[in-house]
């Protein structure tokens, strides 16, 4: 506890290098290199008779919260989102242990995890989960830098000079959709991309589009390859989103 005091305003930096937000959706709890908005600033409370416990609070006055819901289906990490404390029955979801690490620090959950930024390829990246280490490789996945914000720098800050979490990734990490899998990455983005593509004369690269009869061998030949480009573009345009996110 000695890392946080009460009232204290804090900013948590990953092992990534990257800083803890709540987005404006009020409900997504993401990394971001943009340590210098108010959404990277956490207000810490403690919580009445347990010393051990404390409660972070984001600049939309939402708490930042371990859920049982898993990231992606299958996986053990679950989610870390924002919750409003007026949800009293679910309060103790919003309470964390700090447990010191050299400087550093580790979030515990109430269900004994620990607060996770993940790397790697979307929807990983970015992302912020409750989860147990599973290799020595991603044991610093667990620690955050506690970084403290005074008086000054705090007026000083922008309510956030980049916009929230709007990028097909969202699909994957956003709290708003708790319950559901993961969107499709060919679904309605897909049929965007095929207008584009007739809208650049390419209409002949599928039999949808062409007048000039085709097998139905040669149909799905095409269509399958036309899909395995459309997954291309849209994987290779999230990691690009994602990066500079």
């Amino acid at each position: 506890m000695e890392l946080f005091t009460k009232g204290e305003a804090v900013k948590l930096r990953s092992h990534l290098d990257k800083f803890l937000v709540a987005d404006d959706d009020q409900e997504t709890i993401r990394q971001s290199r943009k340590g210098d908005a108010r959404r990277a600033v956490w207000t810490v409370e403690t919580v009445e008779a347990k010393p051990n416990l404390i409660r972070l609070k984001s600049s939309h006055g939402t708490y930042l919260t371990a859920s049982n819901k898993p990231l992606l289906l299958g996986m053990t990490g679950e989610k870390v989102t924002q919750t409003h404390s007026s949800n009293k029955p679910m309060d103790w979801q919003t309470q964390w242990e700090p447990v010191r690490d050299g400087f550093s620090v580790k979030l515990k959950s109430w269900c004994g995890k620990w607060m996770r930024a993940n790397g790697g390829t979307p929807p990983w990246r970015n992302s912020v989960t409750h989860d147990e280490p599973h290799t020595s490789k991603t044991k610093n996945w667990l620690v955050w830098d506690v970084i403290t914000v005074d008086g000054s720098d705090l007026e000083n800050m922008s309510a956030g000079d980049e916009s929230s979490v709007s990028s097909p990734v969202s699909s994957h990490i956003s709290g708003s959709d708790l319950g559901s899998e993961p969107a499709s990455p060919v679904s309605a983005r897909s049929m965007k991309s095929i207008d584009r593509f007739a809208s650049l004369g390419l209409s002949s690269m599928s039999p949808r589009w062409s007048s000039k009869p085709v097998s139905l061998t040669k149909s799905l030949l095409i269509n399958f390859h036309l899909h395995c480009a459309l997954n291309s573009c849209f994987l290779i345009k999230c990691t690009i989103e994602s990066y500079y996110s």
